[in-house]
């Protein structure tokens, strides 16, 4: 049980990656550190007058193993704590974190308060660590309130390089620049200078009377399909095929097109007919899918294939795996791939 202070208080939750890493003197080896050593590598923790404690997995994991009973592993810590902390703040490695971010913002309904998703490039014990800005920052932002005593941020964020985005709205764009992740069809919810810059028009408005609602059930079998010039009949069938797959996040061309030939368009409305669920995405890092733009788009939609409108890879894949995993019927989860449950799409323009 913690004592609640007048403090701002912020539960660090370390689940793998290379922020919390430190070099072996000895061998040069990147070992993971323990997080009681947290004060010693990051003693500018100290001047915060928040009460921080942190959670660790044990062992923990290396971001590509990252799979759906971790994230049911993460609500499960922030639901149990939910009542002791302002906000959390989740270290994790920056393969996956996207992914991470949008299953999170999914299975975490009615979130009143900041979960804050960072990381680093280099290990925070190396000396031009971008692990330590973003630690900092990310502790910051959970811990912020407005004048009301409100959260400024309740909702699931990546904070990286200076820009605090929509978990579900982001995209890991770089293995090597400090600016790793990016969001091309949201704008940043803040900017980080001198100050933090929030924009409150663009952040999720919550009903605080409603209580955090924690789900955990997800189904994985999906796939996403990208497509190819020249891709052929015999994988398109083989995919579609698969023993238990349940959805298909089909990415085309530009604004949601696709080949015209009568073998493709018969694949996939007789996948639908199946009971398949297709979600159309662009290809493209920034832009929508406009299915009513373009003949071929058009052609999807008679085959039964639904929009997915502006969203991302991660977000369309985690959200069908999280619908699935709770019994909607073909028509809810359809209906709901087409909604905007956790601000995940705009189905028009900004």
């Amino acid at each position: 049980m913690y004592i609640t202070t007048d403090y701002p208080s912020v539960l660090l939750i370390y689940t793998g990656g290379t922020i919390g890493m430190i070099e072996n003197p000895e061998t040069g080896a990147l070992e993971n550190f323990n997080f009681d050593h947290l004060m010693k590598h990051v003693p500018e923790l100290k001047r915060f007058n928040y009460r921080i404690s942190s959670y660790q997995f044990d062992p923990p994991i290396d971001s590509s193993d990252m799979e759906p009973s971790y994230w049911a592993k993460l609500v499960k810590i922030i639901n149990y704590n939910y009542d002791y902390f302002d906000g959390f703040v989740i270290l994790h490695g920056t393969d996956t974190m996207a992914y991470t971010a949008s299953a999170l913002s999914f299975m975490l309904e009615n979130l009143n308060k900041p979960v804050i998703l960072t990381g680093s490039q280099l290990p925070i014990g190396t000396l031009r660590t971008d692990g330590k800005e973003n630690l900092i920052t990310a502790i910051e932002i959970a811990a912020a309130k407005n004048s009301d005593g409100m959260p400024i941020v309740p909702e699931v964020c990546i904070f990286f390089e200076n820009h605090l985005m929509r978990g579900n709205r982001t995209t890991k764009i770089n293995a090597e620049n400090f600016n790793a992740f990016r969001s091309f069809n949201y704008p940043a919810l803040a900017r980080v200078g001198i100050h933090i810059k929030y924009e409150p028009s663009l952040i999720l408005k919550r009903d605080t009377a409603l209580p955090l609602k924690p789900h955990y059930l997800f189904d994985a079998n999906v796939v996403i399909l990208t497509l190819f010039p020249g891709i052929q009949q015999s994988i398109v069938s083989a995919v579609l095929h698969v023993p238990g797959l349940k959805a298909v996040v089909l990415k085309t061309f530009g604004s949601g097109n696709a080949p015209q030939k009568e073998w493709f368009i018969r694949e996939l409305k007789e996948a639908t007919e199946r009971g398949i669920i297709i979600v159309n995405i662009t290809q493209c890092t920034s832009g929508a899918v406009e299915m009513e733009r373009y003949e071929t788009g058009i052609h999807l939609l008679e085959a039964g294939v639904i929009s997915g409108y502006d969203s991302t890879p991660e977000s369309a894949v985690t959200k069908l795996m999280f619908l699935l995993g709770h019994d909607l019927s073909n028509k809810e989860i359809r209906n709901k791939m087409k909604t905007s449950i956790a601000g995940e799409i705009s189905k028009s323009k900004h």
